[in-house]
């Protein structure tokens, strides 16, 4: 398939790096800051498995134009949240009406955008369960483990779009895995906040409590909302809390059979807050405020934890270093 990754990132490289491996033929449309790296060195990705793949500059089409969406046979949006509107607008133009467009982004509302901006067209919504880290000269290294799940549709776009190291699974569910993912997701903020590594983060006792006062609270006001929420992992989502609060070497044994994690991982926010970059904060925690707010529940750490976020995107690069009591209060 022709593939066009709309807004090439660190999920947006490493995806389309292996989709371009699997055989695809793949344009990454983004910016220069990214695409000169792929540039002048190539692209790779490489994970926490051992797995390697080097894909030459002629291997791929690099695009700033969004014309490259012209002869796109599938399109894959990447870019964070608050793009998503100006993106759909170029797809909505420049894409044929009968291409499918994929959401693989964080969040829930992305695919409610693209949707609204593209009536009528194949547009589903996806989850991406893993990280996905810069690591400099043209290379993206997955921290995490866990399979793409996207919305099912006509035809059987999840298998043709499953390479080696990138399975895709179709789930009727898609909205309740993606709101799983957003509760597993709320920790992003704490990782960055901590300026810790997330095996750091998770080796901490203190830190663990914290993470699953916040998921507790968000599954909440989501029970109160009415609100399905699937698991990422093996385990339901309701036993995550419990879980987190375990003591740390049998915190330990179960973690490890639902989830790997790179010793070098942090979450993408961490990244952002690095680099001076605006953070995902909004379709986040701002979405667990949001209900809250809809229906009367109260969320202080939600409030708390977007605040503390708000002040460090302020604050320029760097990260905040705080420890969970400074983030109780």
């Amino acid at each position: 398939m022709r593939i066009v990754i709309a807004g090439a990132g660190s999920i947006g490289c490493f995806c389309g790096g292996l989709l371009a491996a699997g055989g695809h033929a793949v344009t990454l449309w983004g910016r220069d800051r990214v695409l000169d790296q792929i540039r002048a060195h190539g692209l790779t990705v490489t994970d926490f498995s051992g797995l390697e793949r080097h894909i030459a500059v002629d291997g791929l089409t690099l695009a700033e134009d969004p014309a490259c969406l012209s002869d796109a046979e599938a399109v894959i949006v990447t870019v964070k949240t608050p793009a998503t509107a100006g993106i759909a607008g170029d797809i909505a133009t420049h894409a044929p009406s009968v291409v499918p467009v994929v959401s693989w982004q964080n969040g829930v509302e992305n695919a409610r955008i693209l949707r609204a901006a593209m009536p009528g067209r194949d547009l589903r919504a996806g989850m991406v369960p893993f990280n996905v880290v810069p690591a400099g000269a043209g290379v993206w290294h997955r921290a995490s483990s866990g399979d793409i799940v996207i919305g099912p549709g006509p035809g059987r776009l999840g298998p043709a779009l499953s390479v080696s190291g990138l399975p895709v699974i179709e789930s009727a569910r898609i909205e309740a895995v993606q709101w799983g993912k957003l509760v597993v997701n709320l920790n992003n903020a704490l990782n960055a906040l901590s300026g810790l590594t997330l095996v750091e983060q998770l080796a901490d006792r203190d830190w663990r409590r914290l993470m699953a006062d916040q998921m507790a609270e968000a599954l909440g006001v989501l029970r109160a909302a009415g609100i399905a929420v699937a698991s990422t992992t093996p385990l339901p989502v309701w036993t995550s809390p419990h879980i987190l609060r375990l003591p740390t070497p049998l915190f330990r044994r179960i973690a490890a059979r639902m989830l790997t994690v790179d010793p070098a991982a942090r979450t993408s926010m961490a990244y952002d807050l690095l680099a001076g970059r605006m953070t995902e904060i909004d379709s986040l925690q701002g979405e667990i405020l949001r209900l809250a707010q809809a229906w009367d529940r109260p969320a202080p750490l939600a409030e708390r934890i977007t605040g503390l976020v708000r002040r460090a995107e302020m604050a320029g690069p760097g990260l905040p270093g705080l420890t969970p009591q400074d983030i109780r209060g």
